[in-house]
């Protein structure tokens, strides 16, 4: 097998492949990437058995064949190559130890590292011919940095352990739970979505999707056989899907609120900034009191201090003092790109709706804490 392939789109490729397979074992297939080259067209394919990934990239085909190759070293050495042609060459002249020669084109930079066969590599579960329904990858982009923070960590709730995929007429929700908080976002579909099961899926490929689906054009989605897939660009991806029966999760979100207040996005991600100085590192606990056009924001530490914090606010009523979790206020702050967060409430024990100003199609759900 012989070809030449620009390294940066090489590189590319190779990176997102790391950010899938198993490092933990040097010897192990899935630590390895595989690739196949026909038709001047390079398939490389990597796995961890639960996320399944795949692209194509132009190259010149000398002469064709198929292989695998251990992904961190190989992502070593194009990360020392220089820009520009790259040659490689599977030197199969010793069958016990084949190895790879990785050159640039005028021999100034030269590796070898040793590959093994194709043959043990898993099979990929085809996707190409099921039902995929179409949505904007800004979109759907947008929705998975409002919900994969809010995930239950712990082990023993699996089903807890991802974000909640389902079809509500021509909506697709995208729901998560610790059942602490909650994180709610629904869009609209663009060509319509065909029936699918509900499904939870992994923040891995979630965060995988985040990071590398393009800002403009669409995404193809499917959820199918226990497995869900994305399609964009060059990519397609699949993951297995998480096990369990995801809570009921629309009693959680209050359908009216007595009160609620507004303050800007800037100034509120400033002063959680400044308390969270003296937030204690165990409890995570901040007090939001709110009076007439004021918002205070304060923390303390038993063994350092205390933090306090004063913004303006849109509010006239009754003072209120309510106990949150720093981070469940924090984390949807990232992804809310409006300049006016609304929180709503009704008592100080009671649930607290987080949504951005104007109304958007998600919204978060806090529960407070314990006021010490």
């Amino acid at each position: 097998m012989k070809f030449t392939f620009d390294r940066d789109s090489m590189l590319k490729e190779v990176s997102i492949a790391q950010e899938i397979i198993s490092t933990k074992n040097a010897n192990s297939i899935l630590s390895n990437i595989l690739i196949n080259v026909q038709d001047n067209r390079l398939l490389i394919k990597a796995t961890d058995l639960k996320i399944n990934y795949e692209t194509q990239i132009p190259v010149q085909v000398f002469e064709e064949g198929s292989t695998t190759i251990y992904c961190d070293k190989f992502l070593g050495i194009l990360n020392a190559l220089p820009s520009g042609e790259i040659e490689f060459n599977q030197d199969i002249s010793n069958e016990q130890s084949v190895m790879v020669k990785i050159n640039t084109l005028d021999k100034k930079n030269k590796f070898e590292m040793r590959s093994m066969s194709q043959e043990k590599f898993p099979d990929f579960f085809s996707a190409d011919n099921v039902p995929y329904f179409e949505v904007s990858s800004k979109e759907i982009k947008e929705m998975i940095a409002q919900t994969y923070f809010a995930v239950s960590e712990d082990e023993t709730r699996y089903f807890m352990n991802g974000v909640y995929f389902e079809k509500k007429g021509d909506n697709l929700n995208l729901v998560s739970t610790d059942s602490k908080r909650l994180s709610f976002a629904s869009k609209k579909v663009l060509a319509g979505i065909s029936d699918f099961p509900s499904a939870i899926v992994h923040p891995k490929i979630l965060n995988i999707v985040l990071k590398h689906a393009p800002e403009e054009g669409n995404i193809f989605v499917a959820v199918v056989d226990r497995m869900i897939f994305f399609k964009f660009g060059n990519y397609k991806f699949g993951a297995v899907l998480l096990d369990g029966n995801f809570p009921n999760y629309q009693p959680v979100i209050p359908e009216h609120q007595e009160h609620s207040f507004q303050v800007e996005k800037n100034d509120l991600v400033n002063a959680l900034k400044s308390v969270s100085q003296m937030v204690d590192k165990k409890a995570g606990r901040i007090y939001f009191n709110i009076s007439d056009g004021i918002l205070k924001i304060s923390s303390a530490q038993a063994d350092f201090g205390s933090a306090d914090a004063e913004i303006p606010c849109k509010y006239a009523g009754e003072e209120y003092t309510i106990a949150m979790n720093y981070r469940y206020v924090e984390e949807p702050l990232r992804g809310i790109n409006t300049d006016v967060i609304t929180f709503e409430f009704t008592e100080e024990m009671k649930a607290v709706t987080m949504r951005p100003e104007p109304a958007s199609d998600y919204l978060h759900i806090i529960m407070p804490m314990q006021k010490e």
